[in-house]
């Protein structure tokens, strides 16, 4: 009986969360939950793959710069943290909240990047951008 209310909190402890985040090469779909503010349990998915309830998708492509469309299937918005990456380092690029309930988020930035790494995901307190 106390092993049974204990798995759901082992199973949580356990749950694959990288403190570096997440990293989204440009042309790939990843979809995730997050975990103690971490991407967790990240795999990478074609697509048209639709993210379940309390998931996150998270698509980056080449175009005009850097694109990304991110969409969150939780009832809560968030912050969070997004670095492009590429030739020169790693650059911290400004982000706008992610909206609940699935509806979508658009970024772009101008420079060209290999990819970006999501990480420090926050409850939004108020705010689009």
């Amino acid at each position: 009986m106390i092993a049974a209310r204990l798995l759901p909190l082992l199973l949580l402890a356990a749950a694959p969360v990288s403190a570096q985040g997440l990293t989204v090469r440009t042309g790939e779909t990843w979809i995730f939950t997050v975990i103690r503010g971490q991407p967790a349990n990240a795999r990478r998915v074609d697509a048209p793959t639709k993210a379940r309830k309390g998931e996150v998708q998270v698509s980056v492509r080449a175009m005009m710069g850097t694109t990304m469309t991110i969409r969150s299937n939780n009832p809560v918005a968030f912050t969070f943290n997004a670095t492009l990456l590429g030739k020169t380092g790693p650059v911290a690029v400004r982000t706008c909240t992610l909206p609940a309930n699935g509806r979508p988020a658009f970024e772009s930035w101008p420079p060209p990047s290999t990819g970006v790494r999501l990480s420090d995901f926050k409850p939004a307190t108020s705010g689009t951008c």
